[in-house]
């Protein structure tokens, strides 16, 4: 069965997104990391998928991610776990 990650943009993103507010990420699986979500977006989004990670693959450092309503970075990151139909918060 796949999910969807529903991802949250603020307005200043919005344009790298064609005015999407919200973008639904199809996932498989019941949990997946927040880099494999970020890593599905960068396919149709590259522009948006710059702006929130550095050249390493890092989250920028002027970049929070909230995953339903928790700061990622103390959840470990890109390597926070993203349950099915989770909301991501992009700020």
């Amino acid at each position: 069965m796949s999910y969807g990650v529903r991802i949250i943009l603020p307005g200043v993103l919005r344009e790298l997104a064609e005015g999407e507010s919200e973008l639904i990420i199809p996932v498989g699986g019941e949990a997946t990391l927040l880099r494999t979500v970020l890593d599905a977006l960068v396919v149709t989004r590259p522009r948006l998928g710059a702006r929130i990670r550095d050249e390493t693959g890092a989250l920028r450092r002027h970049v929070n991610v909230f995953i339903d309503g928790l700061d990622a970075r103390p959840a470990g990151g890109l390597d926070a776990m993203v349950g099915p139909n989770a909301v991501v918060h992009i700020l």
